[in-house]
């Protein structure tokens, strides 16, 4: 039987995305700039694509091949190359049939070592959407695409930095359908599977969680809408949870307090109710993390960047966010496996 190793002794795999993007950019910037952040970690992408970007920046950064089980070379870049290398020059900005089948694979190769145990967990530098569909991928995203690779039924996106955590209980939905989704059950789902992590990968015993109404004034007793009164506040009294639990909370008052360190989480019902206090916060440090997953998986908060791949700006600083939390992630599950 293959004995796997325990998450502390394997390292953080981070995806390269798409070839043609900022991850290659970002990637060798992080590694240049920030040797310590990126310990414990390694590349799956493409060796040539990665030797482009950094002679792009100028940099001076060895770059060594990587195998699974493999220790380690400390100021340099590990990469496992995924798939055939690349026929050079990558054009930035310019996505083709190819670049989105290798993102795809550096997806599906990640998931395979991080359950066969030669990763401890996942970062993700950006994708295009359109990209993978065109590849033959019939998922609309990363999110979908892991918990199909994983097995999981339900997932949540959490939005995280220093001062604001955001889950959503609906994502990427029009605003006139958001009432019609909002039911008991994916609340309640919403609230277990936060509390849990925050439990989990977060180390918080008994967090202090906010759920958000919908309407202006939390409906104000039901003059500017009842979703508080049907739904919200229904499910907030059945879910099974370990938690300081509040609300719901208007939002115009919510975020303000959350932000101040009153609360560890707040449930959202909507993307951009969440997602813009959270973005004023943090639009350079913020992390996506995926929750409801068997694996960790952080992300970057942004996307391809195309318009400016290849020009020599891109910034790694929501990289190096995802990659620290992951770590910290994979260090807390440890944590709490052990009696």
């Amino acid at each position: 039987m293959h004995e796997t190793n325990t998450p502390h002794q394997s390292p953080v795999a981070i995806s390269m995305g798409c070839p043609a993007g900022i991850g290659p950019e970002i990637l060798c910037r992080l590694f240049a700039s920030a040797p310590d952040a990126v310990a414990d970690s390694v590349v799956l992408g493409d060796l040539g694509t990665l030797q482009q970007a950094a002679a792009l920046l100028g940099l001076s950064l060895p770059m060594v091949p990587w195998n699974p089980g493999e220790p380690l070379t400390p100021g340099t870049m590990p990469v496992l190359q995924v798939g055939e290398p690349f026929e050079l020059p990558i054009v930035w900005g310019r996505p083709t049939l190819a670049t989105g089948r290798a993102m795809g694979g550096y997806i599906e190769k990640a998931v395979e070592l991080i359950l066969q145990g030669a990763c401890s967990g996942l970062t993700t530098c950006p994708i295009s959407k359109k990209s993978l569909q065109d590849a033959g991928y019939t998922y609309p995203g990363h999110t979908e695409m892991l918990a199909a690779l994983t097995k999981s039924s339900t997932v949540r996106m959490m939005m995280a930095g220093p001062k604001l955590r955001v889950v959503l209980v609906t994502i990427h939905v029009a605003l006139n359908q958001v009432s019609g989704l909002l039911n008991q059950k994916e609340i309640i789902d919403c609230l277990e599977t936060t509390c849990h992590s925050l439990q989990r990968d977060f180390g918080l015993a008994r967090p202090r969680i906010a759920v958000a109404a919908l309407n202006p004034h939390a409906g104000e007793e039901g003059l500017f809408g009842d979703e508080e009164i049907r739904i919200i506040q229904p499910a907030m009294d059945h879910a099974n949870i370990e938690a300081e639990l509040s609300g719901p909370w208007p939002p115009d008052t919510l975020f303000h307090k959350a932000a101040s360190g009153q609360y560890d989480a707040v449930i959202c019902m909507y993307h951009d109710q969440g997602l813009i206090p959270f973005k004023l916060l943090h639009f350079e440090d913020g992390v996506n993390v995926t929750l409801g997953l068997p694996i960790v998986r952080t992300s970057v908060d942004h996307g391809t960047a195309y318009d400016i791949a290849g020009t020599n700006q891109a910034d790694p600083s929501s990289l190096q966010a995802a990659l620290s939390m992951a770590h910290s992630i994979v260090a807390n599950r440890l944590c709490w496996r052990q009696p």
